[in-house]
């Protein structure tokens, strides 16, 4: 048996996952992050990208629209302002975000590119957590 690490992940909602983990692996602002117990101490931003989970079960994903997250030696805590579990995310809502996000990209005018630009990453990675569940 691994040596654990709790992990709590908090949106404003809601505790959506708080749990004794294996491992985590993040895609911070700068790069990604393997984290184990007895990790060094950091604070690091998180892009919009799955946060894997690793445990005795074998690997679970979740989807995470960035935010913070803060590891210590034996606890992880990740600050979002959104994350499903696979179960929990609409793959319908999704995919007609992205084809929303999509035609707004390829509008050309006065939109948000850069708003757009977001919406389709995280409708993207909403469909790939879901597809692996």
């Amino acid at each position: 048996m691994a040596n654990k690490i709790r992990l709590d992940i908090v949106t404003p909602d809601r505790m959506v996952y708080s749990e004794d983990v294996n491992m985590v692996i993040a895609r911070a602002t700068d790069g990604d992050l393997g984290i184990l117990a007895g990790h060094a101490p950091l604070i690091a931003g998180l892009d919009v990208w799955p946060l894997r989970i690793l445990n005795d079960e074998g690997e679970q994903q979740l989807s995470l629209c960035g935010g913070f997250i803060e590891v210590r030696p034996q606890k992880i805590t990740v600050l979002a302002s959104c994350a499903e579990l696979p179960e929990e995310i609409d793959v319908k809502r999704a995919a007609a975000a992205k084809e929303r996000a999509e035609s707004r990209l390829k509008a050309s005018s006065d939109i948000d590119v850069q708003r757009a630009e977001v919406a389709l990453k995280r409708a993207m990675m909403r469909l790939r957590v879901a597809e692996k569940k």
